[in-house]
């Protein structure tokens, strides 16, 4: 779902909030794809590991993308009951559901990451901030929803008196979804991490990985990723 209008002529550039994973590669080059001015903004809130944000590094100086990585781990306190942010807790294993993950939802994340992203428009001259919410973390991640995302951008457009939009093109989309429209755009998958772990080889048992794996099963291909020896495959 596309939630917002593109960008005016006037307005031609957007910020794009990349992770460094599966669906803000895809978002990345979507926007790169409609002709925009794409603006990469990471965030290192004080998560488990960098690998994310090593690899989004690394896919942005290739692409000659501007990249800003912001370093917000003063929050830390505020967010770290979550096992995302907690590296002294169990991360789950297993498929997503609700009561099986729900303890790496991070308290907050999307309004905050959002909200940064919205400023750094406005500071440019950007109409628009794109970013991943996608159907497959509706039961687990409320600022994933449809409901939330609409709020967002209602509140962008009068927060400011430049109005931004937030893009969501995969709002109601699948991961196997949102997949297959990268491989129709010849995609790398490999030039992305997605595990919570943050080893050197991806662990193949985490709700992440198990969902990067099911999406690229969907699709008949297989994943590039490394895995671990024992990893699901």
């Amino acid at each position: 779902m596309i939630l917002s209008a593109s960008p005016t002529a006037a307005s031609r550039a957007t910020v794009v909030i990349y992770s460094g994973g599966m669906d803000s590669y895809t978002v990345l080059h979507r926007a790169l794809r409609e002709g925009l001015d794409v603006h990469a903004l990471s965030f290192d809130y004080g998560q488990r590991h960098a690998r994310e944000l090593e690899v989004a590094a690394r896919v942005c100086r290739g692409l000659g993308v501007p990249h800003q990585v912001v370093d917000i781990r003063a929050i830390h306190g505020l967010i770290d009951n979550s096992a995302l942010t907690d590296a002294g807790r169990a991360l789950p294993e297993g498929d997503y559901a609700e009561d099986n993950l729900a303890a790496t939802v991070v308290p907050n994340r999307n309004m905050i990451l959002l909200s940064l992203a919205i400023a750094k428009a406005v500071n440019i001259g950007a109409g628009r901030v794109d970013y991943g919410a996608h159907g497959g973390d509706h039961v687990l991640y409320p600022d994933c929803r449809p409901k939330f995302v609409e709020a967002m951008n209602a509140v962008a457009g009068i927060a400011n008196f430049e109005a931004v939009a937030i893009h969501a093109p995969y709002l109601r989309a699948s991961k196997a979804e949102i997949l297959a429209d990268g491989l129709a755009m010849r995609l790398d998958y490999a030039d992305t991490w997605t595990c919570y772990e943050g080893g050197k080889l991806a662990c193949g048992r985490c709700g992440s990985c198990r969902e990067r794996l099911a999406a690229f099963a969907a699709n008949g291909t297989v994943d590039p990723m490394a895995y671990a020896e024992g990893g699901i495959r």
